[in-house]
């Protein structure tokens, strides 16, 4: 027997449930799986950063020091970037509007290339 949506919890956040109609269930549940792709990013990003300090890479150096706490700041921002990416399409989806460009590419792009750097720095140094 089909459920009544009327009965069940509101769904939230309401700033994004409420906006249009309910779009096909393929398309939610991929923006639900990117938004999941990007917090196991941000995972792997944290477990880099302690890695630089915990395996000592770099020798304690200055740039070893500042590439692993751009990874765990990256880290720590990411998840809040990849909340915001996700409620912004499933609304545009709702509306049926066209999707969002991506916000987070170009500045992540820009973090890992100066980080990598920092890295070879350190290693190097």
């Amino acid at each position: 027997m089909p459920q009544n949506r009327s009965h069940a919890a509101p769904r939230r956040p309401r700033w994004v449930y409420a906006a249009g109609r309910e779009p096909d269930a393929r398309f939610s549940l991929a923006n639900e799986r990117t938004y999941l792709a990007w917090i196991r990013t941000s995972l792997a990003l944290m477990a880099s950063g302690v890695a630089l300090q915990a395996f000592d890479i770099g020798g304690g150096s200055v740039a070893g020091i500042v590439a692993s706490l751009i990874l765990v700041g990256t880290s720590i921002w990411l998840p809040l970037q990849a909340w915001w990416s996700w409620a912004r399409t499933e609304r545009q989806l709702r509306r049926d509007n066209p999707l969002p460009a991506p916000h987070v590419t170009v500045p992540l792009s820009v973090l890992l290339a100066v980080t990598g750097c920092l890295v070879i720095w350190a290693v190097l140094d």
